[in-house]
């Protein structure tokens, strides 16, 4: 069984070649971009409010309380060194337990409850800056969700992001420690 860190991780890394052929071809009419006002397809997002979800070493603030649907999401990282990401996943049904809870499942247990399907949505964030969006759109329906960062801590941001450390089935081969979300970095979020 693939892990969801893998699981995810593969898909972050497809955003991630993806980010870096856009930026490498100066495309300005993309979500990944940079531009946040935009969807993939060039189209203006949802016009209604922004929630900034701030990530620093090693916790969300911003997505405690409910969101209100149409909201844009934006992802500040505040932290001084570390890259950070939003994963965020449909909650399953059923599934009472916190997202912090769920943080400190076994493996086994928290692919069997992440690991369904592909997250609603994934930012990462540099430190000090605001995400760009690799997965998913940053106006999510009405739900429950889960957000975690499953970034390995201590991982330089330039090596991440490297083309030479991308790989086809898996995170990118780089350094690190346990991912963030082992660390407390994991949230629940509402959208109504």
């Amino acid at each position: 069984m693939i892990s969801v860190r893998r699981r995810c991780s593969a898909r972050i890394t497809a955003g991630l070649v993806l980010m870096l052929a856009l930026a490498a071809c100066g495309s300005s009419d993309d979500k990944v971009s940079g531009d946040t006002s935009t969807t993939t397809k060039g189209k203006p997002s949802a016009s209604g409010p922004i929630r900034t979800v701030t990530a620093t070493d090693y916790e969300y603030a911003g997505i405690t309380d409910p969101i209100v649907a149409g909201t844009r999401l934006v992802l500040h990282n505040e932290a001084p060194a570390e890259l950070h990401e939003m994963v965020v996943v449909r909650r399953p049904a059923g599934e009472t337990r916190t997202a912090a809870e769920i943080a400190k499942l076994p493996e086994a247990e928290l692919d069997a409850i992440l690991g369904g399907g592909p997250p609603a949505l994934v930012m990462l964030a540099r430190p000090g800056e605001d995400g760009k969006v690799a997965v998913g759109e940053a106006v999510l329906p009405p739900g429950e969700y889960i957000a975690f960062c499953a970034i390995p801590q201590g991982v330089d941001p330039d090596e991440y992001f490297d083309p030479k450390n991308q790989t086809a089935d898996g995170p990118p081969n780089v350094e690190g420690g346990p991912p963030h979300f082992t660390l407390g970095m994991a949230g629940d979020l509402t959208v109504e």
